[in-house]
């Protein structure tokens, strides 16, 4: 085949170039698409975290707004109950408290509370408690509860419930942390549910119920009186029970004065009272009460422009000379004893099934 003149090109060349051009073209439209496609999935992926993350600050927002609404209304329900909560370090007993604690010992609120000042707060033998199981709570290395009386700052009287956790770090003491409660309401609710259990309403006295239990601890020095008013009915059926309710309250305050230091004074019946003296290893004291009784209750009781005369019989059983179960009874056969006698009068029991009047023995019951 003759050779082609030198500077011509073959026809079959051209293609040839053209193709590979034409491939380069193409590659380099392939890269500069896979670069645009890069950039809008990179564009994609940072919009898509940029609202990811745009959700979850919406979401921490929220949440720290919910819990702020919680905290707020954590602390007024709290502030409500009056509960706070107190922290004391150890061993240098520096304290932290909530409001609610400040506004319990009448302290400024937000001051760092000095444990000494507050420790006067309470009256001294609740202070001397508090102490004291405090003390064994850290030796012990457990929690406690107290209920304690405090004077605020400002002179307020309070209940307070006290309690308390002891945190450790290596078995060693660190803190003491937990609640202190205004608990007056709930004091004072206990206390009138237990005065109405225990006392009587018209008198202010022990009732019958409150007598019994007391009775029941009687020791063998003790001694038992019964006392009955004379000429009460008489003035309940001619003047009414309001009358006679004067009369009842008056032989109440008398009795209480007569017998200054006995260990119990009670109303057990309509007319009927009783006494206990626990140690009494004479019967002098429960001798010496019973005369003044009976001297007490002849003085007539002025009722408006009305005067009511009564008196009191007294009958006394030593629980030395009798069975627990048998005092009462005997007790209450000297007082009918007493009153058979002429009334006004003060009987003894004594084991010879016999009655004795107050200054006819000496000491022999």
């Amino acid at each position: 085949m003759p050779e082609a003149p030198a500077g011509s090109r073959s026809p079959q060349s051209r293609p040839t170039r053209l193709g590979l051009s034409l491939a380069v073209v193409e590659l380099a439209h392939r890269v500069v698409h896979a670069a645009d496609l890069r950039r809008v999935d990179d564009a994609v992926t940072i919009a898509a975290l940029r609202a990811e993350v745009a959700a979850q600050a919406a979401q921490i927002r929220s949440q720290s707004k919910a819990l702020v609404q919680a905290r707020t209304t954590f602390d007024e329900a709290m502030t409500a109950a009056g509960i706070g909560l107190w922290e004391c370090d150890l061993p240098c007993e520096t304290l932290r408290w909530s409001e609610p604690v400040f506004d319990l010992f009448e302290f400024p609120r937000g001051k760092v509370p000095d444990r000494s000042v507050t420790l006067a707060c309470y009256p001294e033998e609740a202070r001397r408690r508090l102490i004291e199981i405090r003390a064994d709570a850290l030796a012990c290395q457990s929690t406690f509860s107290l209920d304690t009386e405090i004077v605020g700052r400002k002179g307020t009287h309070r209940w307070i419930r006290i309690t308390a956790t002891v945190e450790r770090r290596g078995g060693v003491p660190v803190r003491l942390f937990g609640l202190k409660q205004d608990i007056t309401e709930e004091k004072l609710r206990s206390d009138r549910t237990r005065y109405l259990a225990e006392y009587d309403f018209l008198t202010g006295l022990a009732n019958r119920a409150h007598f019994q239990s007391h009775l029941a601890s009687l020791p063998e020095t003790g001694t038992l009186l019964l006392i009955d008013l004379d000429g009460f009915k008489a003035i309940n059926d001619a003047h009414g029970h309001a009358a006679g309710d004067v009369c009842l309250k008056e032989a109440a305050r008398r009795l209480a004065v007569a017998c200054h230091g006995a260990d119990l004074i009670a109303r057990i019946g309509g007319d009927e009272f009783a006494v206990l003296v626990m140690n009494d290893p004479d019967g002098s004291r429960a001798e010496t009460f019973g005369q003044r009784i009976v001297t007490t209750m002849r003085a007539p009781v002025l009722d408006g422009t009305a005067s009511h005369g009564f008196g009191a019989s007294v009958g006394m059983a030593r629980a030395r000379h009798f069975a627990p179960a048998d005092l009462v009874l005997k007790a209450d056969e000297a007082l009918y004893a007493a009153k058979a006698a002429g009334r006004g009068r003060v009987r003894v029991a004594v084991p010879d099934r016999s009655f004795a009047s107050v200054g006819e023995h000496h000491g022999g019951i």
